[in-house]
């Protein structure tokens, strides 16, 4: 959960000024930083004290601990989140692990002094060994087994309570996908819920729950404007799932869904056009994404973008509000989508000032927050010195995700010119 604060004091600086660059996560960010370290120390400093996510999804930890340790700026601003609450405490326990594997002494003594000593010794414990080699943990374990004495061991089979032989049970598995349900209320006694006025919202809950793991039922079609929370301001849970079983068929209906009044109805006519949508509601699409920038709704623009990105240059028309969304949002999460959506709604052939543009832009992804940005930019930014210095930085660094390390490295090793300007 982001950190709280007064609304004229969290606003996000200009996109083009070195804070809101370093608030957004953007590479540029990191770059003019390099070039005035003076400037950005205390903007940095900033951007580690507050929360600037604009959701929980963005990334800031490896982009952060970066910039600390290219600019050697000390580690109390870590330090005091770290003695915080529990999101504070997870947000610098991300960022000094990184930092210890960069070569820092100092992160690595603070957080296993931590574990000796801090209120949320377990979540810190289970983190730094999920990142760091082993035998800079494996010898906390009589500290973990006298802090734990007479509790419950933790769920789970991660570690370290693996290794050490805790006793812990397996952890209940996640649901992070559509289930397949094989028994229960046939089809029709499920619509029948859905269509009575006089059920509980939880009864419709648990039917569309189960529809969401069943092929596809059309019958769900004409009851879907009906199925709002009382207060008419979301869905029940579980029918977005539920409708996107359907697919292409919920199109004709996702027409009319996506010009109602109301809004958690509109999005989920507009996601199934953005997935399954024909060129006659390209309007319909591009009029959003415009909505969605002139209202600063920064949630959404991304499953929009893709959608976009179907039709290739038939949507060269959203290109100009995708590249200005690229640059402003702070939903650092849905940038990839935008870039990637931008190179398939505008190709331009060498030599041309939109290529020249969205060369800049995977060459800066190179440094972005966002770990799919890296992978972009890795992917197809032109061969340039800077670019084949940046790909062994990344290939080299050991605070960079595993799959970022073996494209950089793979990019590298293939030789392979990136997308021609030299």
């Amino acid at each position: 959960m982001r950190e709280h604060f007064d609304p004229n004091d969290r606003a996000y600086a200009p996109a083009d000024s070195l804070q809101g660059l370093l608030q957004r996560g953007r590479g540029a960010g990191a770059l003019r930083a390099l070039d005035e370290p003076g400037t950005a120390a205390g903007l940095v400093r900033d951007a580690v004290r507050r929360d600037w996510r604009w959701d929980s999804v963005d990334d800031r930890h490896l982009y952060l601990a970066r910039l600390v340790h290219a600019l050697s700026l000390p580690l109390d601003p870590l330090l005091g989140l770290l003695a915080g609450d529990e999101d504070e405490c997870e947000r610098a326990t991300r960022v000094l692990e990184l930092l210890a594997l960069a070569g820092s002494a100092e992160a690595r003594a603070a957080l296993r002094a931590y574990v000796r000593d801090g209120e949320h010794w377990a979540d810190v414990l289970e983190s730094v060994a999920d990142a760091w080699p082993v035998e800079w943990w494996d010898d906390l374990a009589e500290v973990a087994r006298a802090r734990s004495a007479g509790e419950e061991p933790p769920a789970g089979d991660s570690e370290p309570w693996a290794r050490w032989g805790t006793g812990a049970r397996p952890a209940s598995p996640r649901r992070t996908g559509p289930h397949t349900v094989e028994v229960g209320p046939g089809g029709r006694r499920l619509l029948s819920v859905l269509a009575d006025a006089g059920a509980a919202d939880g009864a419709k809950a648990h039917a569309l729950h189960t529809l969401a793991g069943r092929p596809p039922e059309p019958g769900l079609l004409p009851l879907v404007p009906g199925l709002g929370t009382a207060d008419g301001e979301r869905p029940l849970p579980w029918l977005g799932r539920a409708v996107e079983r359907l697919g292409a068929l919920a199109v004709p209906a996702a027409r009319a869904w996506a010009v109602d009044g109301r809004e958690w109805l509109s999005w989920t006519g507009l996601l199934v056009l953005a997935r399954h949508g024909e060129a006659r509601d390209l309007p319909t699409l591009i009029g959003e994404l415009a909505v969605h920038e002139a209202t600063r709704r920064w949630s959404g623009p991304g499953p929009l973008a893709s959608g976009l990105a179907r039709f290739g240059p038939a949507a060269a028309e959203a290109a100009p509000v995708l590249h200005r969304l690229w640059l402003r949002t702070p939903h650092s999460y849905e940038r990839p989508a935008l870039l990637g959506a931008l190179a398939a709604v505008a190709p331009a052939g060498p030599g041309s000032a939109r290529t020249e543009s969205l060369w800049d832009c995977y060459t800066e992804s190179l440094w972005d927050c966002e770990a799919e940005a890296r992978l972009l930019g890795i992917a197809s930014a032109p061969d340039l010195p800077r670019v084949h210095r940046r790909l062994a930085e990344l290939r080299g660094d050991p605070m960079e995700e595993r799959e970022v390390r073996a494209a950089a490295g793979a990019r590298l090793a293939a030789g392979r010119h990136g997308s021609g300007r030299r």
